[in-house]
């Protein structure tokens, strides 16, 4: 259980923060940066919510989402270890994975086929998607140059990070009544 009774410690004022299992990384580092970039993507979601109560389906899946980062932010702080930790890691696992590509094809089947790509817009809970999706793709971005640069991260994780801006793509239009009310691009059309 996570219990915070004191919100400020002062051991970061050195530029320095903790991972779960003790070591202390500097806050530019790019395991911090990944989760830092999850942290972001959960808070965008959780602003694109507030124009989702009116499509229940929906804000449930969100709602279920923002637990999963906090799961996957949990996983990225908790770098593997060469002897057994303390305590059983919280891992992104394949059936997280599993279930979101279920919600994004449920979700999918309801849009008709899209003939131009999508300008982020329409509604205010499409707009607000649209800022999630692209925020998850730096979070993806962040992930992969960590891996890139030596820090181990789990398939499944990767994995999760890539299918959730999909789903947010597929979310955003669903939010714009079915896509019914999406704003298209119209390539050349200001020049």
């Amino acid at each position: 259980m996570v219990r915070l009774n004191k919100i400020y410690t002062r051991a970061g004022d050195d530029g320095t923060t903790g991972l779960s299992d003790g070591a202390r990384r500097p806050k530019c580092d790019p395991r911090v940066e990944a989760y830092g970039a999850i942290d972001e993507t959960n808070s965008v979601i959780g602003a694109a919510r507030l124009s989702t109560r009116d499509l229940p389906e929906l804000d449930a899946m969100l709602e279920r989402i923002q637990n999963d980062l906090f799961d996957l932010g949990a996983d990225l702080a908790t770098p593997p270890a060469d002897k057994p930790p303390e305590f059983e890691p919280l891992r992104v696992i394949g059936s997280q994975v599993e279930r979101l590509e279920r919600e994004i094809d449920a979700l999918n089947a309801r849009l008709a086929p899209l003939r131009s790509f999508v300008l982020p817009g329409g509604s205010p809970a499409a707009a607000g998607l649209h800022l999630a999706r692209a925020v998850s793709r730096r979070a993806e971005r962040r992930m992969v140059e960590a891996q890139r640069k030596g820090e181990e991260i789990g398939a499944p994780a990767l994995a999760y990070v890539n299918r959730l801006s999909d789903f947010l793509f597929v979310a955003a239009r669903v939010a714009n009544a079915d896509g019914a009310t999406d704003v298209l691009w119209r390539p050349g059309a200001t020049r």
